[in-house]
């Protein structure tokens, strides 16, 4: 069974999530702060953290931080849970390498759903297991890009958005499309968060600099390499 952190300092929404979650079907660990998350990833390394932004001491973002510079957490999804609902405060956390964004009040049964959602395109397999875009390499099976020869670490969410686009290159990607195959569901953080997550693989990836084109108020479109 998929094994999940939640990291929350409120005992009694906690206690909800666990609740929620482990009659889903999730394996469940709780923890209370921040300062707690890297040494409990790194015992065990969980398919998914469901993380709150305010947290005593090491706040979320900083958590967040520290989980994508780790080569052993860099890829594990993160679900944001917060009070605030400013799209500041959103894409604040996007930027650091959140997957996914929910605010408080949240509904049990959608938190439920999104994990599934993530944690179903973080693992699908794939018929065609390596994707290759010039010196660019996705290996499907483990979860791997390089450029170059060079390992390139992505979040689960940039992972699974360039192997999107790179297996419908050359055609035009609206927003809300990326969001509902992607996302995998109806999104309501606002299509921002597709812009969040192309830049970032433009900067990871400076080969899509130019290559992932913007189709001005519509999307995105992936051009055929040229060598």
């Amino acid at each position: 069974m998929p094994r999940l952190l939640v990291v929350e300092d409120d005992h009694d929404i906690a206690q909800l999530l666990s609740h929620s979650l482990g009659r889903a079907g999730f394996v469940v660990d709780v923890i209370h702060s921040g300062a707690e998350v890297m040494a409990a990833t790194r015992q065990t390394t969980p398919d998914a953290i469901i993380l709150d932004l305010m947290l005593p001491g090491l706040d979320g973002l900083e958590v967040c931080r520290a989980l994508r510079a780790d080569p052993r957490s860099a890829a594990v999804p993160v679900i944001m849970l917060t009070a605030r609902a400013e799209e500041s405060d959103r894409i604040v956390g996007l930027e650091l390498g959140a997957d996914d964004y929910i605010t408080k009040p949240f509904s049990p049964n959608e938190l439920v759903a999104r994990v599934r959602a993530l944690l179903r395109r973080a693992h699908r397999s794939d018929t065609q297991p390596l994707l290759t875009y010039g010196p660019i390499v996705v290996d499907i099976e483990r979860h791997t890009v390089t450029a170059g020869g060079t390992e390139v670490r992505l979040t689960a969410k940039e992972f699974l958005l360039l192997q999107y686009v790179l297996q419908h290159r050359g055609r035009v990607l609206s927003r809300d499309l990326l969001l509902s195959d992607v996302w995998g569901y109806s999104y309501t953080g606002g299509t921002r968060t597709v812009d969040v997550h192309v830049r970032r693989l433009r900067e990871k990836l400076p080969l899509l600099a130019d290559a992932l084109v913007t189709v001005k108020q519509f999307g995105y479109k992936l051009d055929e390499y040229r060598s």
